[in-house]
């Protein structure tokens, strides 16, 4: 949808749209409910055919909705569906010599587009990281891939400043590349090379206890994680329930409530998500020591175990550290 069009003419079309689509389809709530729950991801998935489509796949095709009624929906839905997009910078590199090895670190700024942005992301990858990307993206995406280049290695001369540099541009250019195909941008695999070593950084100190610096990296990594999974929430979970953990081992009940309702919030559809009672039974025990209502937590885990059977169930703290464990 052209988010540069005029609303009052639009808002006009749709409305008529409604009307006509009223008076040719049911009524009924059931009916309609899942055509107004598709079409933010209709959207996403073909927004070339939002023109041919027009906006009776985006509205509810309620037509007792007043004008405001429709603006507001309007807006929602177009915030909701609005794609992020990511720029990539590698302003700055490092040589490590570590041990008889030694390699170029490559400083990765990950920036949101559009307004300005004060939660961009660093991360640092060296060349081997990149190839395995490459090769793991081959294997998945051959024909997409078929055209990218990756910059060869070289038998000498790899730390020299004119190396380093065209290296720089190389992988800057590569990410950018990556990013425009939708399909590789979506990959877990794509994903895990952007977040993976920090999360399992993250994880293995909140294993060891570290729950400052597990809530440290923890808090870096999960801006990113979130864009780079805005159509699928729910993956980013395990992060909030990791944060809650820590929070709370650290003795901050608001935060990890704070973070705990972000959690519960991407799981209101998927009840059978294996963190949903672990993290309802949290913010149990959260409401209750900070005097808030908590009864609304205890009637959705008592209608999930009069639903299901029976079954062991972990902790939220005995679930986050079994997460990225080799």
């Amino acid at each position: 949808m052209d988010q540069d069009s005029h609303p009052e003419r639009e808002l006009l079309e749709a409305v008529s749209r409604i009307t006509t689509f009223s008076t040719t389809s049911p009524s009924g709530k059931d009916q309609n409910q899942p055509q107004a729950e598709m079409s933010c991801q209709e959207r996403k998935e073909n927004p070339e055919k939002d023109d041919l489509k027009g906006s009776s796949a985006s509205l509810s095709p309620n037509s007792s909705m007043t004008t405001k009624e429709l603006q507001e929906y309007w807006r929602n839905e177009k915030r909701q569906c609005k794609q992020v997009k990511l720029v990539f910078e590698i302003p700055s590199t490092r040589i490590v010599e570590h041990h008889l090895s030694k390699y170029v670190m490559y400083k990765i700024i990950i920036l949101q587009t559009g307004s300005f942005d004060s939660n961009k992301s660093v991360i640092e990858r060296r060349y081997s990281d990149f190839e395995k990307l490459h090769r793991n993206l081959l294997e998945e995406f051959s024909e997409e891939m078929e055209d990218v280049t990756f910059p060869k290695k070289t038998l000498t001369g790899n730390f020299t400043e004119e190396i380093i540099n065209e290296r720089k541009l190389a992988f800057k250019d590569y990410l950018r590349l990556l990013y425009s195909m939708k399909y590789v941008r979506r990959s877990k695999k794509f994903i895990d090379f952007l977040t993976r070593p920090e999360l399992q950084e993250a994880y293995g100190c909140l294993r060891g206890g570290q729950y400052t610096k597990a809530l440290e990296i923890l808090l870096e990594v999960i801006g990113l994680q979130a864009r780079l999974t805005r159509g699928n929430p729910v993956s980013i979970v395990p992060t909030l329930c990791a944060i809650v953990v820590c929070h709370r081992d650290l003795e901050n009940p608001a935060s990890a409530f704070e973070y705990g309702e972000k959690a519960l919030s991407h799981l209101c559809m998927h009840t059978s998500h294996k963190y949903y009672i672990p993290l309802l039974e949290t913010m149990i025990a959260l409401a209750y020591e900070l005097g808030k209502d908590f009864l609304s937590f205890q009637e959705k885990l008592e209608e999930w175990k009069a639903k299901k059977d029976p079954i062991r169930i972990f902790t939220l703290k005995e679930l986050a550290v079994r997460e990225y464990i080799q």
